[in-house]
């Protein structure tokens, strides 16, 4: 018994007005654009056989499962292995860019970029999202669909494990907004990347992002 297609949903926005990197810090909800924008999610794909969900333990995922929890009727699966990775940013605020540089606390933490030094390894956050998928997948009866609601940086990163891509990356370039699906299929052995589409995109532009470096 296997699943027919994985989709994984990030998060809608956070309320967040002092504008910091929240990464693992509990407590940091939705906005009520956010809401809306999960919702909207959880209605582009009202037509398909959903059967299993999983969130990621944090606030903004597990609320951003809830719509599609009610819409399928199905209990979430909290994971842990689609939580935020580790980041030493967090709790302040930054910009991803060359004015890093100029504060020498943050020295030490950047450098090795490639790895990262400031936060959770790129190749342990892509072994892990696999992981989960490679059992969401297993465990789920065949011709059905599973949705896992995690964040920007671990679907990323399957994304760029799965097409071949180097992990490191400039995180300003990634695709992969608020609420976004990314589609997996299983070709053989392995998973590909099918479809990407971005069902909250006309509340992207009154929305604020603050995806992990």
């Amino acid at each position: 018994m296997v699943a027919r297609q994985i989709h994984l949903v990030r998060h809608g926005e956070v309320f967040n007005p002092d504008g910091i990197l929240y990464g693992r810090i509990p407590g940091f909800h939705l906005s009520e654009l956010g809401h809306k924008m999960a919702a909207s999610a959880a209605d582009a794909l009202s037509d398909r056989p959903i059967s299993r969900l999983y969130a990621s333990p944090l606030q903004r995922a597990q609320e951003s499962a809830a719509p599609w929890s009610e819409k399928f009727g199905l209990p979430i699966h909290t994971d842990d292995r689609l939580i935020e990775p580790t980041n030493k940013f967090e709790g302040k605020r930054f910009e991803f860019g060359p004015q890093v540089l100029t504060n020498p606390q943050s020295w030490p933490w950047i450098t090795n970029p490639f790895r990262p030094s400031w936060g959770e390894a790129f190749v342990s956050i892509a072994a892990r999202m696999l992981a989960v998928i490679e059992e969401a997948w297993t465990e789920t009866d065949d011709d059905s669909e599973v949705v896992l609601v995690s964040h920007q940086l671990p679907i990323w990163m399957v994304h760029r494990a799965l097409t071949g891509a180097k992990l490191y990356h400039d995180p300003r370039r990634r695709r992969c907004n608020l609420s976004s699906i990314t589609t997996l299929d299983r070709d053989g052995d392995r998973f590909v990347e099918v479809n990407y589409q971005d069902p909250a995109r006309d509340l992207l532009a009154a929305s604020v992002d603050f995806g992990a470096v």
